[in-house]
């Protein structure tokens, strides 16, 4: 199984901000350490290019983050100071999953290790989110001819409402989100299928919920590729997460999406998304299960594998 990573690429940010950027290299570190996959299955993604960014976003927005041209408003709504190596950073990401796409297609199930930008339009950037990589990747995917339909499935916390609007009139990807109804964003768009969930609902609920929402959404389309979203944020002791699933609810959580999956034969990109657990191991240690999992599935046989 093919794990894509970009922690490598700093990202500067002030003496404490509250994002969370060490996740990631805790996260890949604990992956080596596990010795999950050979280091041959580890890989650093090229860049996307701006051909593929601006299938999905402005070339106006672009060009303002290449030169560094955002306004104070527009940084702000990011939530993360402009710096090219933010903008380099994003780029390593969004091609993490462009990456992780192709290889799923060929080995039915990849991992990449940061990515689920999903509150990015058209023309901004939202909730430190700069590209919007699923949207990226599945323009690409189809740019390249290796897919027609694609469905998102997305379990971070929050609405994804940057993928919704950007593929709101688009049948060939369909967009599922199941999320806090009171948290953020504050002002939803419409997905797919949006499932929404009250504060402090636990595990029994949501996997409820869950399997629900993925009967109608592989359903409702023939899809080639399933982007996943895994978030750790539903964690109960997430600091903004406002849902109350425990680890193993999580767990759970990625099991009934791989199991969907796998039963359909559709192969599967997952990203890591969101994970702002009070205790930054707690979200590392969410995410590896993840991969973990999915390191399972992938010995177990996942997806067509069709492409070669």
């Amino acid at each position: 199984m093919k794990i894509f990573y970009t922690d490598i690429f700093e990202l500067p940010l002030p003496e404490g901000h509250r994002f969370p950027v060490e996740k990631y290299y805790l996260l890949r570190k604990r992956v080596m350490d596990a010795g999950l996959e050979s280091f041959d299955n580890l890989v650093v993604p090229d860049a996307s290019s701006d051909e593929d960014i601006t299938r999905v976003h402005c070339p106006e927005y672009l060009k303002k983050l290449e030169t560094g041209c955002l306004t104070s408003a527009e940084i702000h709504h990011i939530g993360l100071p402009w710096t090219p190596e933010m903008v380099l950073r994003a780029r390593r990401a969004s091609g993490a999953t462009i990456a992780a796409g192709r290889a799923a297609l060929q080995d039915g199930i990849a991992v990449q290790l940061a990515g689920g930008t999903h509150h990015a339009f058209r023309d901004r950037g939202e909730g430190y989110c700069v590209f919007n990589d699923s949207a990226i990747a599945a323009r690409a995917l189809q740019a390249q001819g290796l897919v027609e339909n694609i469905v998102i499935i997305d379990c971070d916390v929050h609405q994804g409402n940057g993928t919704a609007a950007i593929f709101a009139a688009d049948p060939s990807v369909f967009t599922f989100s199941i999320h806090g109804r009171k948290n953020f964003p504050h002002t939803k768009e419409q997905s797919d299928l949006d499932i929404a969930l009250e504060d402090d609902t636990g595990d029994t609920e949501y996997l409820a919920a869950l399997a629900e929402g993925l009967d109608r959404a592989l359903t409702s389309v023939r899809a080639d590729l399933a982007i996943y979203l895994a978030g750790a944020d539903p964690y109960r002791d997430d600091r903004i997460g406002r849902l109350a699933l425990t680890k193993e609810g999580l767990l759970q959580r990625d099991r009934l999406v791989f199991d969907h999956c796998r039963q359909t034969g559709l192969p599967i990109a997952v990203t890591m998304s969101g994970g702002y657990a009070r205790t930054i191991e707690d979200t590392v240690d969410i995410q590896f299960r993840t991969v973990q999992t999915a390191k399972e599935y992938s010995d177990r046989g996942m997806g067509r594998g069709l492409q070669s």
